[in-house]
């Protein structure tokens, strides 16, 4: 025990924060490759191409593949709803997170390195689903444990630039490991990758090989890049009387709930960030899906459009870090808020062959050089976005329950994270049209902005 102590004791607050930071770098793989510009879209092509061989008329299949796609996520969405406050509040009750962490990143890898089974051949929507809802819960819950360290690397007037930073690293390695697919395995219609070379591997595009490796490729970039998580960061010592009872936790869980509407600043933005990052988290999922749709782009040119957005994103994420160390995180996530109104309302008007129902010449190229427009706005203002909301949480929440507080932050998010996915699944079955289908995204960051209305950007203290 003394040779445990004195190990982390010889970790510099420098090298803890660096630690911290390396689990956004692992971890924001799952979201870049797998939920946005590569698997995604990768689903929808394969589960649209089944449908069609079974019978159905194109455009159908496609809206009917953004449908199934739509209920997959709201299923993992309310499964994460109902256990993050509860885990998280057993987690601050026992004064351990690592463990959890541990666990749900095998489910992230597990997950990750399952969607390699999902051959055209004899693709399976329900075991894609389910692969990918796996890791997609594995990694979610390992960022509501990894995120309540926050308050904890430095003091409450920089953690707006460490998170800021953290954001920004993590895209960054978003972006090396899109190169790294792009350059090295995903084919294009050539049958060559972006540099011009083979699939490695001897991966064949005919069984969806060069697509399908993008599980595997993901699961190995977080094993082997959270290892600097595992040695620099560590929990400090359990408080007296800690305890990994459920009981202990639900009782906790439902005294801090009951006592919320004593608290309506963070009542308040629970219920903002809420509808906006779910908004947020459906641009995000049905954007690479919604390019190979709408307007016809293949799986190679969804992952360049994934680069440029990606890089954005690291740039802004920085800057609003720096942003929200000089003026609060209160402006940086109202600002991205309108910037993401806006652009929701453009993709929305976009089609193939008119801008908000106004015609195009033949061929124009219009529709995709604003489609690129709203991938760099999405990727600035969502990097900057869910920075700075992490760190208002540390202003909102209490800071000796800080990981309950982060839980209820992610049952705040996921509570209606499965309500885009459904909105956008129903209006596009309704509509049978993809375009159409993402407009309740506009209703929801609506929402989200004007109940920031009641939220005192220090919390009750202010």
């Amino acid at each position: 025990m003394a040779d445990i102590s004195r190990a982390t004791a010889a970790i510099t607050p420098k090298k803890r924060i660096w630690g911290w930071f390396f689990f956004d770098w692992a971890s924001q793989p799952y979201n870049t490759l797998m939920l946005t510009f590569i698997f995604g879209p990768y689903f929808g092509q394969t589960a649209a191409e089944a449908l069609i061989a079974g019978g159905m008329e194109e455009s159908a299949a496609r809206a009917e593949a953004q449908a199934l796609w739509g209920y997959g996520l709201t299923i993992a969405g309310l499964l994460i709803a109902i256990l993050a406050p509860i885990l998280g509040s057993v987690a601050d009750s026992s004064g351990r997170r690592m463990p959890w962490v541990w666990l749900f990143s095998a489910l992230y890898v597990i997950g990750a390195w399952g969607c390699w089974y999902t051959a055209p051949q004899d693709f399976s929507v329900t075991w894609a689903l389910v692969f990918f809802g796996i890791g997609l819960i594995g990694m979610e819950f390992a960022t509501i444990f990894t995120n309540s360290y926050l308050p904890t690397l430095g003091p409450k007037e920089e953690l707006g630039r460490i998170s800021g930073s953290g954001w920004g690293f993590g895209y960054v390695g978003g972006v090396l490991a899109l190169v790294i697919m792009l350059m090295l395995f995903q084919a294009g219609d050539g049958g060559t990758t972006m540099a011009g070379l083979r699939p490695l591997l001897g991966l064949d595009p005919a069984t969806g090989a060069d697509t399908r490796v993008v599980g595997p490729l993901t699961a190995i970039w977080y094993v082997v890049f959270m290892i600097p998580f595992f040695l620099w960061v560590k929990d400090g010592p359990p408080p007296p009387g800690a305890h990994y009872r459920v009981g202990q936790g639900l009782n906790d869980l439902w005294r801090t709930i009951r006592g919320l509407p004593k608290h309506p600043s963070l009542l308040a933005y629970l219920g903002s960030s809420m509808f906006y990052r779910d908004a947020l988290n459906g641009m995000y999922t049905f954007g690479g899906i919604y390019a190979l749709g709408v307007l016809g782009w293949s799986i190679m040119e969804v992952g360049i459009f994934g680069i440029l957005a990606a890089i954005s994103g690291a740039v802004f994420a920085w800057v609003g870090g720096r942003a929200d160390r000089r003026f609060g995180p209160m402006p940086v996530i109202v600002t991205c808020c309108v910037v993401l109104i806006a652009t929701a309302c453009l993709i929305v008007g976009l089609g193939p062959q008119s801008v908000f129902g106004v015609p195009l010449a033949e061929g124009s190229s219009l529709p995709d050089q604003l489609f690129y427009v709203a991938g760099l706005l999405i990727g600035a203002a969502g990097g900057a976005l869910q920075s700075a909301s992490r760190n208002m949480l540390t202003k909102q929440g209490n800071q000796e329950r800080m990981t309950e507080a982060f839980g209820l932050y992610a049952l705040s998010g996921k509570a209606t994270t499965f309500i885009a996915p459904w909105l956008i699944a129903v209006t596009t079955d309704l509509t049978n049209n993809q375009r159409i289908g993402v407009s309740p995204l506009i209703l929801l960051f609506s929402l989200g902005l004007i109940l920031l209305i009641w939220v005192k950007p220090n919390g009750e203290s202010s």
